[in-house]
């Protein structure tokens, strides 16, 4: 199933404002202090954050799952950093972390199912690009 995602920008960039929707019940706006200075509103990188952080759960919990160890709940939370490179911006590093509630499950296990969702998760696949993509991950108490 396709999905989609639609943008409209107005004006120039240091002025001008934008809209996003995601789907049929997201809706946003951005402006340059919302990307650049902390502003209010949001930005494509926050969007790629909770992508990232979707995803991953998902995809951790049904690698549990199928590891016969179906997880209570899995909590992720991806920062994704706009650094300036050469003159451009550009996503340098996106930190996922993950705390996982999986009865029966001890933390070395847990680890190594949540390395095995970081690396095959559509959207980190899809951000492989990215220089350096962290994983922290613990199960909770």
């Amino acid at each position: 199933m396709p999905a989609k995602g639609s943008a409209e920008w107005k004006g120039d960039v240091p002025t001008g404002s934008g809209t996003f929707t995601a789907g049929d019940t997201i809706r946003g706006e951005y402006s340059y202090k919302s990307r650049f200075e902390d502003g209010p509103g949001a930005n494509p990188e926050q969007l790629i954050a909770a992508a990232h952080a979707s995803c991953f759960s998902m995809a951790l919990s049904n690698i549990l799952a199928e590891a016969g160890a179906p997880p209570d709940s899995v909590h992720t939370d991806a920062t994704v950093t706009l650094r300036i490179v050469d003159g451009t911006p550009t996503i340098t590093k996106i930190a996922l972390v993950t705390v996982g509630r999986v009865p029966g499950i001890d933390e070395a296990t847990f680890q190594t199912h949540a390395l095995a969702a970081k690396a095959g998760c559509p959207v980190s696949r899809a951000l492989a690009g990215v220089p350096e993509i962290t994983l922290e991950s613990s199960l909770a108490n």
